[in-house]
């Protein structure tokens, strides 16, 4: 099976994707970012993808009763994953971005491996707010995942809660990918940067 296919399904829109499109969920209410992401992770089990949720303002038991509320059919086998962010992330206690993109890059191996047709993930990223070490390099990594998009095609939503995180990290969101949803839709970020262009002046890349 070919685990790059031409498109994949996000399940909240009629629109489809190529394998590893990198977008970001900017939300500020939460009805609204469940029925969104509710939709993408039951679209990947749907298709048979490997998938996996990193979750930080609920914990991983939570996840799992909201989707079983949404009548999500959660499939028994290593298909579909929920973890805790903060372990996922910082495994060490710190954040380490190319330790993160190993992990994107050994998840996307696995499905391959595995034989599964595509992989997505999608994180909560409030972790980033707990002045855990290394969180101020967040959107280096953010940057960085675009490139390893190319190789290891994961298909990922990042989740930023408006109210919480600054509006300077916001516009940072907004320039890291490519992609972002609004009102339910997908469409191309105009703020987007290349990721070499972005970090040449990030002073925690040099």
């Amino acid at each position: 099976m070919n685990l790059k296919e031409k498109s994949v399904a996000m399940g909240f829109t009629q629109q489809t994707f190529p394998p590893g499109t990198h977008m970001c969920l900017l939300y500020s209410e939460e009805t609204e970012r469940r029925r969104i992401i509710g939709k993408f992770l039951e679209s990947g089990i749907i298709a048979g993808e490997k998938t996996s949720y990193f979750a930080d303002i609920m914990k991983p038991e939570e996840v799992r009763a909201w989707l079983l509320g949404m009548g999500v059919a959660l499939p028994e086998a290593d298909g579909f994953s929920i973890l805790a962010a903060e372990k996922t992330y910082c495994p060490g206690g710190k954040f380490v971005p190319e330790e993160m993109l190993n992990t994107l890059r050994a998840f996307y191996e696995r499905a391959k491996k595995d034989d599964y047709p595509n992989a997505r993930v999608s994180g909560e990223m409030s972790w980033a707010l707990k002045g855990i070490p290394g969180s101020e390099r967040l959107m280096e990594y953010e940057a960085l995942i675009n490139e390893v998009m190319y190789t290891h095609p994961v298909t990922p939503i990042c989740q930023y809660d408006v109210n919480k995180f600054s509006g300077a990290t916001i516009l940072d969101v907004l320039k890291v990918h490519p992609m972002m949803i609004i009102h339910g839709q997908i469409v191309q970020n105009p703020y987007y940067m290349q990721p070499r262009d972005f970090l040449k002046d990030l002073p925690a890349a040099k």
